[in-house]
């Protein structure tokens, strides 16, 4: 089943009198439950593609299908609420609040998001999810009592907390060494296998990139390759994490 439908996608932006064209007419499909990689060079257009297709922008033409909604013309009111309950973003800056907790931190979504929760019950929702990903016992650290990895998996959690079918994961290992870049890839696979998350992995880096089940290259704000090719099944997708 299609979670993501895209057909030629268009982005100009203007420079006083000068137009520039970013993505130039930009097809692909994303099925749910796979785990992919966007992957181009800075200036290919990557990151103007990754703001369409999280909601964060929309296009100057072209039609995107989100979980079955037409949302590429939809106002920025509107791409709030979408992103809010269907998206889930992961950074490689963490974006955690300074002297607040790691469970503060994780349930501060839910605030706007769901207000017909008790705050007992997004406590529960949010030491869950941090168990999930290993930090139960580090509840009331802060960011500054927490090693880079460490955030990194507050900021996995904390995305996650609305239950989104779709996770962006931007750069997610740009400030990590690497063997803790292989513990949160790793993370990223068993989400993706045993929650059947979608997750599109954003990088220009092929060794983060092999992680994902396919990747969608795109250069001078076309695809190369990629934008198509799917697992035939969820078996098949599910093997491949």
């Amino acid at each position: 089943m299609k979670l993501i439908d895209m057909d030629e996608i268009r982005k100009t932006y203007h420079l006083g009198e000068v137009d520039v064209p970013v993505l130039k007419g930009v097809s692909l499909t994303i099925h749910r439950g796979e785990m992919v990689a966007l992957m181009g060079a800075s200036g290919s257009g990557k990151s103007t593609l990754m703001n369409i297709l999280g909601c964060l922008d929309r296009p100057t033409s072209g039609k995107y299908w989100l979980d079955g909604t037409e949302v590429s013309r939809l106002d920025n009111d509107r791409r709030a609420m979408v992103r809010n309950h269907k998206i889930g973003f992961v950074f490689q800056s963490f974006n955690l609040l300074a002297r607040t907790s790691a469970l503060e931190n994780v349930i501060m979504p839910l605030s706007y998001t769901n207000a017909s929760l008790s705050a007992r019950e997004c406590r529960k929702r949010g030491k869950a999810l941090l168990e999930r990903v290993g930090l139960g016992s580090r509840l009331d650290h802060e960011p500054s009592q927490l090693s880079g990895g460490q955030q990194q998996r507050v900021a996995i959690a904390r995305s996650l907390v609305n239950y989104p079918p779709l996770l962006f994961a931007d750069e997610p290992t740009g400030n990590l060494d690497s063997r803790t870049s292989k513990e949160i890839l790793h993370m990223f696979q068993e989400l993706n296998a045993e929650e059947g998350i979608t997750i599109i992995l954003v990088t220009h880096d092929a060794g983060v990139a092999s992680y994902a089940q396919r990747t969608i290259r795109i250069s001078d704000g076309l695809i190369e390759d990629g934008a198509f090719d799917a697992p035939t099944s969820s078996e098949a997708i599910r093997a491949a994490s």
